[in-house]
């Protein structure tokens, strides 16, 4: 009979055992989550990077076809052939063949974040903020 009372139902979890399993899934949370944020904006600004690198090559496309033109639109950016990544879109652009910048916007939703580059007779700046 007490052979009977002292022997365990080995059928389920204990609490203790539950409790330990949820603090480690916790603890591990806890890492991942800055992680995951942090690669997301290094992602994103590798992105503008390089659609700011691609929309400087567009703008000096169009200004070779239209020596006398302005690039102050997305449109003329798109006939020189910038093609903007899913998350980047156009703030500003006012460039002629001798000056401007282009100004990049994130849709990605995550803080304000532009990139800007000023173009003086060459490319001068090119910066993530």
């Amino acid at each position: 009979m007490v052979r009977k009372m002292l022997r365990r139902n080995e059928e389920g979890f204990t609490l203790v055992e539950l409790l330990i399993v949820v603090a480690i899934i916790a603890i591990l949370a806890a890492i991942a989550i800055p992680q995951f944020t942090k690669y997301r904006k290094r992602a994103w600004v590798t992105e503008v990077h390089s659609d700011i690198k691609n929309a400087y090559t567009a703008a000096q496309a169009y200004l070779n076809d239209n020596p006398s033109g302005t690039v102050d639109s997305a449109a003329k950016l798109l006939v020189g052939g910038y093609s903007p990544s899913q998350n980047v879109r156009i703030g500003t652009s006012d460039m002629t063949v001798s000056a401007g910048s282009i100004t990049l916007e994130s849709t990605a939703g995550l803080t304000t974040q532009n990139a800007i580059i000023s173009f003086n007779g060459r490319r001068t700046q090119s910066a993530a903020e």
